[in-house]
């Protein structure tokens, strides 16, 4: 049953907000706190996945939205191992990578305005080092961007590792895929006739409302479970 609409602009931002805007509404209308959270790749962002674990307590069973792994035989960041206690990377060949030239303790690492902290390597350690072609090729020394939400999005990583992820959500979200595929199949509802994110918001919630309908005079229309109808001999 689809319990709550909220229409948005047709980009990644904007659809990905409103998801926050759901789960509050939901939360203070109908007393729903869900513990999964399916979706596509376009909710995988490492503000949405933090927002999702940290405030929120919800399990994200849904792709992480990242782009560090390389295709082209280069090392990706998954081949640099990750030392929390010391804030920095280690490479395959043993040296390390800090956001900054000396490690000062108790003082976190500074991020950019994208939200992501760079790791270098020093120069001198990547001239001598025989596995360069791989990992720097065409740089002097090589750089790690990782993010200031890496953290939640390495629990997301392990969730998608599960069997519960791989099977069950999978099968679930397909039902939920159902859904808008009746609505533009069956009560055809292809584009919007209203203009403005009113319009909008005002024809989704009808066509919601239509998709509830139907789906209940469906079940009011089966026996109760366990009852069987007796025919004349």
């Amino acid at each position: 049953m689809i319990v709550d609409v909220e229409a948005s602009p047709g980009n990644r931002i904007d659809e990905v907000a409103t998801t926050a805007t759901l789960l509050d509404r939901v939360e203070a209308t109908y007393e729903i706190t869900p513990q999964r959270l399916m979706g596509d790749s376009a909710y995988g962002s490492a503000p949405m996945l933090d927002y999702l674990i940290t405030e929120k307590g919800i399990e994200p069973h849904v792709p992480v939205w990242d782009k560090s792994q390389r295709n082209d035989g280069t090392l990706s960041r998954s081949d640099f191992h990750w030392d929390p206690a010391n804030d920095q990377y280690i490479c395959p060949a043993g040296k390390v990578l800090r956001s900054r030239q000396r490690a000062h303790r108790g003082q976190a690492s500074t991020a950019n305005k994208d939200q992501m902290i760079r790791y270098r390597s020093r120069k001198r350690d990547c001239e001598q080092c025989e596995l360069k072609p791989r990992c720097c090729p065409n740089t002097p020394q090589r750089k790690i961007p990782r993010s200031v939400y890496e953290t939640s999005r390495e629990k997301v990583r392990l969730i998608n590792q599960s069997v519960q992820f791989r099977h069950q959500s999978s099968r679930e979200r397909k039902k939920v895929e159902m859904a808008f595929a009746h609505m533009k199949q069956q009560l055809n509802f292809r584009r919007l006739r209203l203009r403005g994110l009113t319009g909008a918001n005002d024809e989704c919630i009808l066509v919601a409302a239509a998709q509830n309908l139907r789906k209940l005079a469906r079940l009011c229309s089966q026996p109760p479970p366990g009852h069987r109808a007796s025919a004349p001999a």
